[in-house]
């Protein structure tokens, strides 16, 4: 298993991680089969997006319209219940197939690790899949 270490720069951002990933099949010379990903953190998660100019705002303006402002109960932290509940909601953990080295994505999909209570160093775990020989 590989780590890709993340550093992210801001409270919420969505960083397009689509290359680093693709970079990474192409250096460990894996062809085809399943490319798993886990980020180990509960404040941030994994998903796929369609990523023209301004739609990540959109996501983050969105995710913040759509959270209840609640007298959380956590004891750590109480402001940033909303940030473990988004991670949790979006999930943190992705699958995609790979083809020739690269991901199979859609035209306007792009892998991306978005972050809701930044900025931090963040871990994605990566596992390459080999598809069974037939």
């Amino acid at each position: 298993m590989l780590k890709l270490n993340i550093a992210t720069t801001k409270k919420r951002e969505i960083i397009d991680i689509t290359k680093v990933i693709n970079d990474l099949l192409i250096k460990n010379n894996f062809e085809r089969g399943m490319c798993l990903l886990f980020i180990s953190h509960t404040t941030c998660g994994l998903t796929t997006a369609d990523l023209d100019p301004g739609t990540d705002l959109d996501y983050l303006d969105a995710f913040d319209a759509m959270f209840p402002k609640l007298a959380y109960r956590h004891p750590h932290d109480p402001s940033h219940v909303g940030d473990h509940i988004m991670s949790s909601l979006i999930g943190t953990s992705l699958s995609v197939p790979v083809t020739s080295a690269s991901m199979v994505l859609g035209q306007w999909q792009k892998v991306v690790l978005i972050e809701f209570s930044g900025p931090k160093e963040r871990h994605v775990n990566v596992m390459f899949l080999p598809e069974p020989e037939k």
